[in-house]
């Protein structure tokens, strides 16, 4: 048994310390993109990298696997369509530790496919996942600067994008308006430029209440009858407002109505009631009754 486990010790330090080839996978990323040409990669976006490394790094590296990103060079397209990895291979080593030597890329070809190129103008829509102290809430429209972004690339591709999303703005516990830096998230779409690369985000942020409110019901689909009567006349309705809008709504700018064709289709006894308005930012928490009851005349 002795002898079994320093075997298995001095296998294993030899193991860790010779170097050995592994393969990763990792995306691809463009740089020196050539002016006035758009193109399509004709290939995957990902590709896998071996390089030679230490066992010790190669077991970390199962450890804790992870995609990294490799930048291509496309300057060589403007007198080509395709992309050479044994050319590039100083340049790729560059981007990862010393220690870790890239000796090849599969595919080690890429090509490209040129098209017309074109430009369009694109709203910048902001995505965010804020968590708010208690009684606190976004009170306000979201502002965005600059509000529009310049996408450039193959025709067939910008035609399709109809606005560009920010990398998502995370945040817990806020309390205070957010002013921020956000990046605009190409979705891989590496074939495309936008200009600028990054908006201003300001999400307004205030402390809000509960109010109560009565709503008079309003009746659909009830002119067929001589007459309905809704028993109660009027909800009561509870939302969450900022304090700086607490008097500015009132029961005018709400909408309550039950809808008659529920009970002509499904002869239900009970009415919903249905909210078909409510002002900006206000957060509805309840309505009661949810149900009401009615006389109809015909």
């Amino acid at each position: 048994m002795r002898c079994i486990v320093i075997s298995f010790l001095a296998w294993l330090l030899i193991a860790i310390s010779s170097e050995q080839t592994y393969t990763i996978k990792a995306g691809i990323s463009y740089v020196n993109i050539p002016e006035q040409k758009a193109f399509h990669p004709l290939q995957s976006d990902t590709v896998s990298v071996h390089m030679k490394m230490s066992g010790w790094k190669i077991f970390l590296k199962k450890l804790y696997p992870d995609t990294p990103q490799v930048q291509v060079d496309l300057s060589g397209l403007r007198t080509r369509s395709f992309i050479v990895f044994t050319n590039q291979l100083g340049y790729i080593n560059r981007q990862f530790p010393t220690d870790n030597q890239v000796v090849s890329v599969s595919p080690d070809t890429l090509f490209f496919d040129f098209s017309k190129q074109t430009q369009r103008k694109v709203p910048v829509k902001p995505v965010y996942s804020l968590q708010f102290k208690k009684q606190y809430g976004i009170i306000g429209d979201t502002r965005v600067n600059p509000e529009y972004v310049t996408v450039t690339g193959p025709l067939e591709d910008v035609a399709n994008i109809d606005f560009l999303e920010t990398d998502t703005i995370r945040g817990t516990s806020v309390g205070a308006d957010v002013r921020t830096i956000a990046y605009l998230n190409k979705h891989q779409k590496n074939n495309i430029t936008i200009y600028p690369t990054f908006s201003e985000v300001t999400v307004p942020i205030g402390e809000i209440t509960e109010k109560i409110i009565e709503i008079p019901l309003r009746v659909e689909n009830g002119e067929r009858y001589t007459s309905v009567r809704t028993i109660p006349s009027k909800v009561k309705v509870t939302f969450l407002v900022s304090l700086k809008d607490y008097n500015k709504w009132t029961a005018r700018d709400f909408e309550a109505i039950v809808d008659m064709e529920s009970w002509e289709k499904n002869q239900v006894k009970t009415l919903p009631v249905l909210l078909t308005k409510i002002p900006p930012y206000c957060e509805l928490i309840s309505i009661e009754p949810q149900n009401i009851d009615f006389f109809v005349r015909k």
